[in-house]
């Protein structure tokens, strides 16, 4: 017997105990207090089979794997035997089953052709972009939805799979700038711009802009920043939020410029050089951010008060 989970049946409604085990060979919660049979008709969710072997598994079961957009037959297609298993019959029975294997290739229509490939294709630039499996998923969905509404006619096939995988990025937080996703796959911005524009409005998908504390993680971590330095540089976006200094600015130019801020005020400092080869923006964009923040935010005092303290530390040393 084991005890019964706190999200079935919390207490006995006789005697109001918690004492409740589930018989898992009767299928039963009973009450160890006053034996009362709380259910009687439980479902086994177990497997109905035991394994000796490493391949006993696989062939005793009687489900495949799950569904998934990113197989262009949603991977629940089927296949007229397999080439080894094809061989190994007569020369007639042989020939037969090529020729309907052959039919059955040539059968693909068009619409699971082009998803073929094209599926191919997004896990690649997905693996490119060391993207996560759920927004790889919910990618393929998206294109998927775009092939059947006819929204890729005219468009080429990289800019709508880079599209597709914009959107699911931003639908997921997921800090990706434009910018990078292109100069990564190597495709042309004006045209992915465009393309998954016209997407998201003629699917009715609403995607909230990205905003520059999204990015901070990402950037804090390739320059090696402490816990520290990322929290600050968090606060003094919020601080800027605050202030309306983040409206009309670009998100990656304000999170550089406030890891910036934040490195010189931890002691970690980085120029804004090393900087803005990270985040992919020029050394102007991040000084006019930083002078913007520190004039708005009165930062002169800290940063004066972290340069001191950094400068007894090595007087002492």
């Amino acid at each position: 017997m084991a005890i019964a989970k706190s999200s079935m049946i919390k207490k006995c409604p006789e005697c109001s105990s918690i004492n409740l085990v589930i018989d898992e060979s009767q299928g039963e919660v009973i009450c160890k207090s006053c034996g009362l049979v709380l259910d009687e008709s439980m479902v086994d969710f177990g497997q109905e089979w035991r394994e000796f072997g490493s391949g006993e598994g696989q062939q005793q079961r009687r489900a495949g794997s799950p569904t998934s957009f990113a197989k262009f037959d949603m991977g629940t297609g089927t296949e007229v035997g397999t080439s080894s298993e094809v061989y190994k019959l007569g020369g007639a029975q042989r020939r037969k089953f090529m020729r309907l294997r052959k039919w059955q290739q040539r059968s693909v229509t068009s619409l699971e052709r082009n998803l073929k490939y094209a599926l191919v294709e997004l896990r690649r630039v997905s693996s490119l972009l060391n993207i996560p499996p759920d927004v790889e998923e919910e990618a393929a969905r998206i294109y998927r939805l775009a092939v059947t509404k006819g929204l890729v006619r005219g468009r080429s096939m990289e800019s709508v799979v880079v599209g597709a995988i914009y959107i699911a990025a931003r639908l997921f937080n997921l800090p990706r700038s434009l910018n990078e996703v292109t100069e990564l796959t190597n495709t042309n911005k004006r045209d992915v711009g465009k393309t998954y524009r016209f997407i998201a409005r003629e699917l009715s998908i609403k995607m909230l802009p990205s905003g520059p504390i999204d990015y901070i993680p990402k950037f804090a971590s390739k320059l090696n920043f402490s816990a520290e330095t990322q929290t600050k540089a968090i606060e003094i976006l919020k601080k800027a939020e605050a202030e309306e200094l983040t409206s009309g600015r670009g998100p990656t130019g304000l999170a550089a410029a406030a890891l910036y801020v934040a490195s010189l005020i931890s002691g970690e400092k980085r120029t804004q050089r090393e900087i803005a080869d990270v985040v992919s923006v020029t050394e102007v964009t991040i000084r006019n951010r930083y002078k913007e923040i520190i004039e708005k935010l009165n930062l002169d005092t800290m940063i004066e008060a972290a340069k001191k303290e950094k400068e007894k530390k090595v007087d002492k040393e």
